[in-house]
């Protein structure tokens, strides 16, 4: 009886020291997420709050002060605001799936077993991920291929990530051999081999890539720095870059009755927008992440 009763002691004693830590995890967990969901927030009520209020408040802001639309008419009212977008949806929808092809058609290549040298080009391709030529040669590179000042200059120097490549290479080492086998005995090439086969099998770890290559583009704005002049093929990050580096919202501002007050929710505003229709995608990818970057990590 003495060692039940022990026994059903420690027992209850390890579920009261579970919960202990539970409690604790789940507070050091919402800690983390108010950190790190604050700045969000705060960004959101600015955006919201009425110029002059938002100028007077200070401290943490725990809701928008004094409700107005006006940063959001001004800021969507912005003619560079919509140009941005039209040509950062242009580059991210031809920069997915010029990347996403090419990707494929190399993580192919490194996985066939007859392919000569791969060993050599496995490490050739994984040192560019540590090392690179510089910033200078690689300007003069697209300079002499003629693509400055041109919206390619954004899309064809970076179509494609090494980093992704090892991945999806992973990904399409860890397809059985009797996939590939019994279809090239039905005379099957290497076209159908990839796009009817193999790419429809590693669906899961494309859509993480697409979700990649897609958030890379969107975030790029250096590269748009460098190579483009014209201010009408500005991507949205080099807007965004604009309206809060060089605080160049007097275009925007021009003609309203509280100027100088205006321009700092219009920032907010502009930050609101550029930021939404990217996280409304990761949802709906979301399902795929864990299982489209851990596929074939074991047998990597």
């Amino acid at each position: 009886m003495e060692i039940k009763i022990r026994s059903r002691n420690n027992i209850i004693k390890k579920k009261a020291g579970d919960r202990c830590f539970d409690f604790v995890n789940c507070l050091i967990m919402l800690a983390i997420t108010v950190v790190m969901l604050y700045p969000m927030l705060y960004v959101v009520f600015a955006s919201f709050s009425d110029a002059t209020a938002f100028m007077k408040s200070s401290g943490l802001l725990y809701k928008p002060a004094g409700f107005s639309l006006e940063a959001y008419k001004l800021a969507l009212g912005y003619p560079m605001l919509l140009r941005g977008y039209i040509n950062t949806v242009f580059i991210i929808f031809f920069g997915v799936i010029i990347g996403i092809i090419l990707t494929s058609i190399g993580a192919y290549g490194l996985t066939r077993k007859n392919v000569k040298l791969q060993q050599f080009l496995n490490i050739s391709i994984i040192i560019t991920m540590f090392f690179s030529g510089g910033m200078i040669p690689f300007y003069i590179t697209v300079k002499d291929l003629g693509l400055t000042d041109n919206i390619w200059s954004l899309i064809l120097p970076s179509a494609v990530s090494t980093f992704n490549l090892m991945i999806l290479k992973v990904s399409f080492a860890s397809i059985p051999d009797g996939l590939t086998e019994s279809a090239t005995i039905d005379g099957a090439g290497h076209f159908t081999l990839l796009f009817r086969i193999i790419m429809p099998v590693s669906k899961a770890t494309l859509a993480v890539l697409v979700l990649y290559y897609a958030v890379g583009h969107w975030n790029s704005w250096f590269n748009a720095m460098m190579f483009i002049d014209d201010r009408n093929k500005y991507p949205l990050q080099l807007v965004l870059r604009e309206v809060l580096i060089t605080s160049d919202t007097s275009s925007m501002t021009a003609g309203t009755s509280d100027q100088e007050f205006i321009g700092e929710t219009i920032k907010h505003a502009v930050i609101v927008i550029s930021t939404v229709p990217i996280l409304c995608v990761y949802p709906f990818l979301q399902k795929y992440f864990t299982k489209g970057v851990m596929i074939g990590s074991v047998k990597g």
